[in-house]
């Protein structure tokens, strides 16, 4: 859906504009932030941090982090790491609290730092599911439709790795999701940090795909991974060595602890996040050992369990709390950071909904930069959902309306018509309203705003209904970006030679 700049602020009379037209590339978060703790509370909730990784430590597999830590001056013994408070200041102090990400064409660019708000939906997730064909293990046509669906919202602004493609091989599967994402889209790719040999992999295709020298291409961000830690203070080998290889080639890592209150994390909304601060800290300092300056960003992903069943919940109170309260901290460093909405739900229902919402509201007014997770997900991250990330998207786009504003200059303020409208009259055809009734509203995507009877006229469909029908039109007629032939044959060819070498198997 190709939303332009939307024209505001001008007196509209004269000829009647054709069709209404929108930013939803660059948004800007016009909420103020909301805390949930005082201000002295964050900073005893930064020291306590600071003495875990000081005292307690954290347990790190890879032998080349540990050396990376060891110089820099940490305690190193037995694969725990105890990082010190000045290691970490000066680490928090080289990050770069701004990040322009460069993407296949410059009016895709993203900007990450305090005050932008960038959506991308749901990621990771095994299975994907729809209304036609039910639920499934996530395949290679789900991972490229779903692609598909992501680029044609502007509202999305970077691709995720929406499901795994389980029918392709774990040696040659970073080929197919990066050739997917390139071809498929000109947005902000997602690259996994499995292993060195396929970043490097990822990172020469994706710099050849788009022209580059080795110096243009570790210049400016042209990527990103997402860094999970263990927790509870476990950085494993393949994100470690993630956090290295990222950082040396100066593409972005999105630090995300994933502490779920009661199971991963203390049960508090304080604890959990205490212990969430303390490791992405610590992977930050990383980062900043390897390559001072290397893109990095904070970032939390805490919620709580069920204590019924032990399952993880999203879009609770606590959901909502722990968010406000990574914000608070994120503003502490000055850091760009990443939150996430989801949904436990099981299917594309009322809780769903609900769930998905509390939860974005919750990153919406924390601050965040980057929202992860924003649409389609569900079962807590089990599955996609198509519908979903339809419904979700209509939420998302008026949120993006939100980040535009309101004028109130004289024309918007529309002395004129009311002068033309009698008492008791209405406005239907003052020449205000004959000038912008075709621009001046959002155009939802699947909301209905037809009376009972119309609506029943018309098959009586839900939004989910009305979802299916969407997605389904959007994948007959894909509006994908122009690729370069020369390149795509060189990119497929590429593929070709390095899977008859045998690709690379993922590292563990």
């Amino acid at each position: 859906m190709s939303q332009p700049t939307r024209n505001r602020g001008r007196n509209r009379a004269g000829p009647r504009p054709s069709a209404r037209v929108t930013n939803y590339g660059q948004l800007r978060n016009p909420f103020p932030s909301m805390d949930v703790f005082s201000a002295d509370r964050i900073e005893a909730m930064h020291e306590a941090a600071l003495d875990i990784l000081e005292r307690l430590g954290m347990r790190v597999l890879l032998p080349e982090a540990q050396a990376i830590f060891a110089a820099g001056g940490a305690i190193v013994k037995d694969e725990m790491v105890r990082i010190g408070r000045d290691m970490v200041a000066a680490a928090v102090a080289s990050a770069p609290t701004r990040i322009e990400g460069r993407a296949g064409v410059a009016h895709r660019d993203i900007v990450l730092e305090l005050g932008s708000l960038v959506f991308q939906p749901g990621a990771g997730a095994p299975h994907a599911t729809d209304e036609i064909r039910g639920r499934r293990p996530g395949c290679a046509r789900d991972f490229k439709e779903l692609i598909q669906l992501t680029h044609h919202f502007d509202v999305f602004q970077m691709l995720p790795p929406l499901v795994e493609p389980q029918d392709v091989a774990t040696n040659i599967r970073h080929y197919f999701t990066l050739e997917a994402q390139l071809t498929h889209s000109d947005k902000f790719p997602f690259i996994f940090s499995r292993g060195t040999p396929q970043v490097m992999d990822s990172f020469e295709m994706l710099r050849d795909f788009r022209g580059l020298t080795d110096e243009a291409f570790s210049d400016q961000p042209r990527c990103y991974t997402i860094i999970n830690t263990n927790s509870p203070r476990t950085l494993d080998i393949p994100m470690a060595q993630g956090l290295i290889d990222f950082a040396r080639a100066g593409q972005i890592s999105i630090v995300t602890p994933f502490t779920l209150m009661g199971a991963m994390a203390p049960i508090t909304v304080a604890g959990a996040i205490t212990l969430s601060h303390a490791e992405a800290l610590a992977a930050i300092t990383l980062t900043q050992l390897t390559k001072p300056g290397a893109p990095v960003c904070y970032g939390t992903f805490t919620s709580n369990v069920d204590m019924k069943s032990g399952a993880p919940a999203f879009g609770t109170p606590s959901h909502f709390q722990a968010s406000l309260a990574a914000g608070q901290l994120a503003r502490f460093l000055g850091l760009p950071w990443r939150s996430a909405a989801g949904s436990a739900a099981n299917l594309n229902d009322v809780q769903a909904a609900n769930e998905n919402q509390f939860g974005l509201w919750g990153c919406l007014m924390a601050g965040a930069t980057i929202v992860i997770h924003s649409a389609g997900w569900l079962e807590g991250g089990l599955s996609v959902s198509y519908e979903k990330l339809i419904t979700d998207a209509e939420v998302l786009n008026m949120v993006a309306e939100l980040c535009a504003g309101a004028e109130a200059n004289d024309a918007e303020i529309g002395l004129d018509a009311i002068a033309e409208t009698a008492p008791s009259g209405h406005f239907f055809a003052t020449a205000q309203t004959m000038a912008r009734f075709q621009t001046e509203f959002y155009e939802p995507i699947i909301h209905d705003y037809a009376n009972f009877g119309t609506w029943t006229e018309r098959g009586a469909k839900d939004a989910s209904n009305r979802a299916r029908d969407v997605w389904q039109g959007i994948l007959a007629d894909p509006k994908g970006p122009k690729v370069d032939p020369d390149r795509l044959d060189a990119l497929q060819a590429d593929i070709a030679r390095r899977t008859q070498r045998g690709g690379a198997l993922p590292e563990s």
